[in-house]
């Protein structure tokens, strides 16, 4: 089984995957769809996590893309030849007898190399056709593996019934491209201007049922239901509290360019 529709490769922004696109462009846009809808119509995003999903890309789906969008002859024999040719085999360690057991070579047929300068650009073609396919009844932002799908109506009917749709649509496209969402860390977030407001919506797939949270973490951003910066900055302050902790009481056991490459690797790093 084959979901995918051939369309202009990573041509936009729309869709939130262009290569080069900076993780703040994209949550800006995210933030930016929210705010414009949040005041006069119902707002609702599901945010997905995708398990294992860059050692799950298989290979033959992948170059059977890769030959539709148009790649072929020498090219495509050179991304064959560099998919194809890997393998892999365990080794296992005996203390005791100080030796190794090491398994038979098998041929890798999942994944791409990651660490390489193709990674994201080849998962970006595999992916490549999703947004497409949802983007009717929902506005989907993707960075990498990094999925959010909004979904906004000034009807609660119908907008329910989208999202319902487009779960459903999501986790066929998956399963025809052998991937899989991780259901205990995917949410359903609705975004409101009123507080105290609450939705609890079963949104699930062969009794599979996502979390209805109100808050969620996209790109590195903690966002709550009402677009406020509570939670990102709590979270952060936690962070930058246990390495001023660690920087305090370390700094007279420890040279000052080592107290610096804590500051850097952990705070610094945090704050950028």
């Amino acid at each position: 089984m084959k979901i995918f529709t051939k369309y202009n490769i990573l041509s936009t922004e729309q869709y939130g995957f262009r290569v080069g696109l900076r993780t703040d462009n994209a949550t800006y846009k995210l933030t930016t769809e929210i705010l414009n809808d949040m005041n006069n119509k119902l707002v609702g995003g599901i945010f997905c996590d995708l398990e294992k999903v860059f050692d799950c890309v298989n290979h033959d789906i992948l170059l059977s893309k890769l030959k539709f969008y148009g790649i072929g002859d020498k090219d495509f024999q050179l991304y064959q030849s560099y998919l194809g040719n890997r393998y892999c085999r365990k080794a296992i360690y005996n203390d005791s007898k100080n030796s190794n057991k090491v398994s038979n070579w098998a041929r890798v047929r999942h994944g791409v190399p990651q660490g390489s300068i193709l990674e994201l650009l080849l998962f970006l073609l595999y992916i490549n056709d999703l947004p497409k396919i949802i983007n009717k009844a929902s506005a989907p932002i993707t960075f990498a593996d990094d999925t959010g799908i909004l979904f906004t109506h000034s009807n609660p009917i119908d907008f329910n019934k989208n999202i319902y749709i487009v779960f459903i649509i999501l986790n066929k496209w998956l399963r025809a491209n052998q991937l899989s969402l991780n259901f205990n860390k995917t949410n359903y977030v609705h975004f409101t201007t009123n507080r105290n407001m609450s939705v609890n919506l079963k949104i699930g797939f062969n009794n599979n049922f996502i979390t209805n949270s109100s808050y969620t973490k996209f790109l590195g951003v903690t966002m709550n239901n009402i677009l406020s910066w509570n939670n990102h900055i709590d979270l952060i302050m936690k962070k930058l509290s246990k390495v001023c902790y660690i920087i305090r009481n370390a700094k007279t056991y420890i040279s000052v360019s080592s107290l610096k490459v804590i500051y850097y690797d952990f705070f610094h790093l945090v704050m950028s």
